[in-house]
């Protein structure tokens, strides 16, 4: 909840802020009075002013160790499934895991249209890995960064999928795939497709390929912003609801009651997000497989 020396606004902004390294440039004056040098130097910012400083030569500390670290927790987690499979029947953990293989296994049976040994476990380790950053907005606003504060870290926000840096460098990696494959699959019907549609004609090539050229880098934006957006969202209301527990007594009980509801629904909210960014990862990939 706000501590006593933080109006709602610096809570908010508080909330909203990255733990971030990177590098300030020569003259900047920091919070403490000292002027940077003539050869700027790195360090972790220390405030909205320190980050806007640092421009694009910065790096979220924060989402890089959580995504990562939520990375490496499902990678942890199926390999045990996998060393505990059996041709018995599955129990437990194994029996969940088993459910989502299949699952995600269905999806891209219906969805995927070419042959690629790749999509099926892609597409598993996409659903997952948002699925669990999506599920740290669960965790109490004010559980992980005031432990983080006690020891000494100012900022940090442990919901990976609500840095766009990060959605959009998945969408990035998704869109790059889908070019390998269409030029790997289609060749130089590539090339035609994109000048010839939708007006098959060639005085028409150059109105074609802008809109084309448009609809294909539209893509990785549409999937990235979209699962940004909604989680982003999602992350602000739990920081409001959280925000009246400062403000008395009297707002305790219908802020707990608005905090469960809110998680209640939530929960619905992050396995869709998840869920649409692994169907619409699975179709572009089909698209590029699709040789018109």
């Amino acid at each position: 909840m706000a501590g006593e020396n933080q109006t709602v606004s610096e809570y908010i902004v508080h909330h909203l802020t990255h733990l971030t390294y990177g590098k300030l440039p020569e003259g900047f004056v920091k919070a403490d009075g000292t002027v940077v040098g003539a050869s700027g130097e790195w360090t972790f910012a220390h405030g909205p002013q320190d980050i806007a400083a640092m421009g694009f030569m910065s790096i979220h500390v924060d989402s890089l160790m959580w995504s990562v670290g939520l990375g490496l927790i499902f990678c942890w987690l199926f390999y045990r499934v996998a060393q505990k499979a059996s041709s018995g029947t599955p129990s437990g953990f194994v029996n969940f895991a088993e459910m989502v293989v299949e699952f995600v296994d269905g999806t891209v049976k219906d969805t995927f249209h070419g042959r690629n040994p790749l999509i099926a476990p892609l597409s598993l380790t996409i659903f997952c890995w948002v699925f669990l950053m999506n599920l740290m907005d669960l965790v109490p606003v004010d559980l992980v960064p005031h432990l983080f504060l006690i020891s000494g870290v100012e900022y940090q926000k442990i919901v990976p999928s609500t840095d766009p840096n990060i959605t959009m460098g998945m969408a990035v990696g998704v869109f790059v795939l889908m070019l390998f494959y269409s030029v790997t699959v289609k060749g130089f019907g590539f090339v035609k497709e994109l000048a010839m549609n939708p007006f098959n004609h060639p005085l028409f090539i150059p109105v074609n390929l802008f809109m084309e050229i448009v609809g294909l880098l539209a893509k990785p934006f549409s999937l990235g912003l979209r699962l940004f957006g909604n989680m982003y969202a999602g992350e602000i209301v739990f920081i409001l609801i959280a925000a009246l527990f400062g403000a008395g007594l009297m707002w305790a009980l219908p802020a707990g009651l608005l905090q469960i509801t809110w998680a209640v629904f939530h929960i619905l909210v992050i396995t869709l997000q998840a869920f649409i960014f692994m169907v619409l990862s699975i179709v572009y990939l089909s698209q590029a497989h699709e040789d018109h």
